[in-house]
């Protein structure tokens, strides 16, 4: 079956022993589970030799195969089978051998066996041998790398099944996605499975619902999200906290339009890259001209930048903007806020001079630590992302470019003494990046943020600033993402704090629940005291319920305070204060409260 990712195997002698026991290094767990993949396809076609198999790759968090099963209804009540029929193979400890064959020869094995996929993708090969691996009586077409034989593998599960469209194309034929996971031991499969049901209590698509913080629609179209008053309550919260830290370090908040210009994005090199895979463009028959829907902001930037002349003193300028941007992903990639076609992002792009490049740098990793430190992300990992040098036709610029701004990020992150990883071929096409990365509580790698260099927009753009000499210069852009997607970050921030924000986040910081409807006017006293004190609202419970079900629900809502007001606290001016996680109250007066609830709004 050929593998996805066709690259080059010198991965496979790249581990010795002790490596290959190492299942925390990402490139050995890559291995492991594309490995797998080849063992979930070998028992799949033992058991039904009749279908027809796409393609199998490694995940971030496991791996899968798309089959085409034919008439065969194959459901979640066939996995267990599939499952013994794998572990019975690997037991067997079969090695995983590599072979080269010349392409006719391939054409000619896959032909025999009538595989259609197979032919199709062999068809876009470039001429040459092409690597088989073969695995006991199984053979694969595949570039590999693979783990040496099939006993490395010791437990496996099948995890779902889900459509997938033939080369992610909607007119292609359905196949069915066969997902999997695999470990070196039967305590890892099984710590993996206590997490995956703990992280289903933490799901943020549940989360977000019970605490009426957003929804989506078809009828509004989906991977649309539509924010609730909670909702919006949280984002502007983090917008603020955001943009108050971007003010000290010299950041100036713009804004730009939904729409662009389809020349803009021409200049940018973006439709080039990108423009087949956009929304449709808006055309306007009076004027011929041509709008597509924003899918990121830094030619709009851009476009500031240029708007007036830069001496070398304004240097640097940086612009920072909340902007939506659009894209489309395809609807079986859809996945809550984590994968969605509107979203916003932090935005913000660094014009300087070159000689100030590394310094800039440096303080949007500085800025990174803090945001995120405050956050709870500060166990995050970093990665320099680089161009794939084998297939530069992908980028654009120079190699001068890419040297220069290759090696600011490769310096900077020394200076600070950075842990990173390196990996080609995830450079944007106008510049390599560092992202920043962070799992989840089942192990599922997401990035949030990045900073990348980019020498090639400024000449686009003919960005320019008036230097020493009174000459033109060509500026160097940063562009700068800490939340990345305001959509993906919320959703991890829920799963990450289980919807129990800090009380500086929360939506609903407090909430006043008067015993009975005679103390309604107190309590909306108390309510208007505290507003008017810290700048922030705080809700009344006037239904007509008892005081132990608004406390379960107040609890059940994740509110940090639940202020509780009746005849002894309206006597004393005071109010019985308990906390989210706790069962007793404490008596407090109003000001002390209000003391105590700025203090945790500050720290």
């Amino acid at each position: 079956m050929l593998c996805q990712d066709y690259k080059n195997h010198t991965l496979e002698h790249k581990f010795n022993n002790l490596e290959l026991n190492n299942f925390e290094n990402d490139e050995y767990k890559e291995l492991f589970w594309h490995s797998s993949s080849h063992l979930l396809a070998y028992a799949l076609q033992e058991i039904y030799p009749d279908i027809k198999f796409g393609t199998g790759p490694a995940t971030e968090n496991g791996f899968y195969y798309d089959v085409d099963f034919g008439n065969i209804s194959f459901t979640d009540k066939d996995f267990k089978k599939v499952e013994q029929r794998m572990l019975e193979i690997a037991k067997k400890g079969h090695q995983i051998i590599r072979k080269e064959i010349s392409k006719k020869d391939a054409v000619k094995f896959f032909t025999k066996k009538q595989d259609p996929y197979k032919l199709e993708i062999i068809e876009g090969l470039e001429n040459g041998n092409i690597s088989f691996y073969e695995m006991g009586g199984f053979i694969d077409l595949c570039a590999g790398p693979h783990l040496p034989s099939t006993d490395f593998i010791k437990s496996v599960k099948i995890t779902k099944i889900a459509g997938a469209y033939w080369r992610g194309n909607e007119k292609n034929k359905m196949l069915t996605r066969v997902y999997g996971i695999s470990f070196p031991s039967k305590e890892q499969l099984q710590e993996y499975l206590f997490n995956l049901e703990e992280a289903k209590k933490r799901d943020h698509r549940k989360i977000g619902k019970d605490l009426d913080l957003f929804y989506f629609d078809e009828e509004v179209g989906m991977g649309l999200p539509l924010w609730a008053p909670k909702g919006e309550a949280l984002r502007q919260n983090l917008i603020e906290f955001l943009k108050k830290l971007q003010r000290k370090v010299g950041y100036q908040h713009v804004a730009s339009p939904h729409i662009g210009r389809k020349e803009l994005y021409v200049t940018s090199g973006h439709y080039a890259k990108y423009g087949q895979d956009a929304y449709q463009p808006i055309k306007t028959p009076a004027e011929n001209e041509e709008f597509f829907l924003k899918p990121m902001n830094c030619p709009h930037h851009c476009k500031l930048y240029a708007a007036k002349p830069k001496s070398y003193k304004e240097l640097p300028v940086k612009y920072a903007e909340f902007g939506t941007v659009y894209r489309y992903e395809q609807h079986g990639e859809l996945h809550g806020l984590t994968r969605v076609r509107g979203f916003t992002q932090d935005d913000a792009h660094i014009f300087c001079r070159p000689d100030q490049l590394k310094e800039e740098f440096l303080k949007v990793v500085d800025l990174v630590n803090e945001v995120y430190g405050k956050l709870g992300f500060s166990n995050f990992q970093t990665q320099i992302s680089l161009r794939d040098t084998s297939n530069k036709e992908k980028y654009l610029g120079t190699d001068e470019m890419w040297d220069l701004a290759e090696k600011a990020i490769v310096e900077a992150t020394q200076e600070r003494g950075m842990i990173t990883t390196t990996k080609e071929g995830e450079a944007a096409f106008y510049g390599p990046k560092l992202d920043f990365m962070v799992r989840d509580a089942i192990g599922r790698k997401w990035q949030i943020g990045t900073i990348q260099v980019d020498y090639m927009m400024p000449e686009n753009f003919d960005l320019t600033y008036i230097g020493q000499d009174n000459q033109k210069h060509r500026s160097v852009m940063i562009h700068r993402a800490l939340f990345g997607s305001m959509e993906r970050f919320i959703a991890l921030l829920i799963e990450n704090t289980a919807g129990k924000f800090p009380v500086w986040l929360a939506p609903t910081k407090a909430i006043i629940l008067p015993i009975s409807d005679k103390y309604e006017e107190y309590a909306s006293k108390i309510a208007v005291e505290i507003q008017n004190e810290l700048e922030i609202i705080i809700d009344v419970d006037v239904r007509n319920e008892k005081i132990g079900k608004k406390i379960r629900e107040a609890q059940l809502q994740k509110i940090p305070y639940m202020l509780i007001v009746g005849e002894n606290e309206k006597n004393a001016n005071s109010i019985s204060v308990r906390k989210r996680d706790e069962i007793e109250n404490t008596l407090y007066s109003i000001q002390e409260f209000i003391e105590l609830l700025k203090s945790n709004i500050q720290q």
